[in-house]
């Protein structure tokens, strides 16, 4: 079996599971009610910002803040949709089924890696229509917005390759998706001891995922904060595949 139908039966499984349905949905609406309420607040301070030369405009007011609130709700979302990528078929008894048929490890986990992609993509996507519904009829900052998506894909991406990577070591769903839920969140405060000391650079600084996401958010594109996200995303696959060869190897 290669990655591909691996990422494809992953992807038939992610279509099939009401948990990942109901997670587009109800994330979906909350999004596109808080678009509308921005929306509401950027067209009634309208005539105020008019007199400021360099103002805030729909990109600032309205597009990044709606990824933001996106970003807030991947710490929760990707760890339950990937909570049972891994753990799930151990405890249904079907991973043994994947090493049987001599799947490597380092397939089954890019494979399910690729289909968590596709969904985290797509979820993306459909966020990122709301403000480009509007570009004919707003000043929209393609660069700053192009900027952001790409910060919120990469998190997106990170979050998933350390759920799958906890969902690797856990025995049962709800202990990869707490621990998903664990680490992502401390690695996106990790630096916050060393803000309110008024430390903004230094190793803690560099190991915290807000200090490479915020800055992309703004519109800033950095080489080191591409190389840290490619970097955990590595180690978080090579992690799972490493744990995966030795269980497979242990029978």
């Amino acid at each position: 079996m290669s990655m591909l139908a691996v990422a494809r039966l992953e992807w038939r499984r992610l279509r099939v599971r009401p948990l990942a349905w109901v997670l587009a949905a109800l994330t979906l609406a909350w999004l596109g009610w808080n678009f509308t309420v921005l929306l509401g607040s950027f067209l009634a301070g309208q005539i105020q910002r008019a007199a400021l030369p360099d103002g805030p405009g729909f990109t600032d007011l309205v597009a990044v803040p709606l990824l933001g609130q996106l970003a807030q709700l991947a710490f929760l979302v990707v760890p339950l949709l990937t909570m049972s990528v891994i753990a799930g078929d151990r405890r249904n008894g079907t991973l043994p089924l994947l090493f049987a048929a001599g799947v490597p490890a380092s397939r089954i986990v890019l494979g399910k890696y690729l289909a968590l992609l596709g969904w985290l993509t797509l979820w993306l996507a459909l966020t990122l229509a709301m403000p480009l519904a509007l570009a004919h009829a707003t000043d929209l900052d393609g660069g700053k917005l192009a900027a952001a998506a790409l910060g919120l894909a990469l998190m997106l991406a990170a979050l998933a390759a350390l759920g799958l990577a906890c969902s690797s070591f856990s025995s049962h769903p709800a202990i990869a998706a707490a621990a998903a839920l664990i680490l992502g969140l401390a690695l996106w405060s990790v630096n916050l001891g060393a803000q309110m000391a008024g430390i903004d650079g230094g190793a803690i600084n560099w190991l915290a995922m807000s200090a490479h996401v915020q800055p992309l958010l703004r519109g800033l594109v950095s080489s080191a904060d591409l190389l840290w996200f490619a970097l955990l995303i590595g180690l978080s696959l090579a992690l799972a595949t490493r744990h995966l060869s030795t269980e497979r190897e242990r029978g």
